[in-house]
C-alpha cells in the first residue's frame, strides 16, 4: 500500500493493517524456508509496508 493511502487511515485501521501485514510476512517467511515461495521479493515488500505503517503510527502519537 502506498504512503499516501496509509496516511488517510485512522490509527485503529493502521493497527489492524499492521497485524495483517505481520501475519502475511510470517507466512511468507515460512513458505520461503520450505522453498514454496515463488516471489522472494514479496518478503522485502511486506517488510517495507510494516515499516511504513509503524512510521505513521509513531508520527501520530
Amino acid at each position: 500500500m502506498k504512503y499516501n493511502e496509509l496516511k488517510q487511515k485512522s490509527k485503529a485501521e493502521l493497527q489492524e493493517l499492521l497485524v495483517k501485514s505481520r501475519a502475511e510476512l510470517q507466512a511468507a517467511r515460512f513458505k520461503d524456508s520450505n522453498q514454496q515461495l515463488a516471489n522472494v521479493r514479496q518478503i522485502r515488500v511486506l517488510r517495507q509496508e510494516v515499516a511504513r505503517i509503524l512510521t505513521l503510527i509513531n508520527q501520530s502519537s
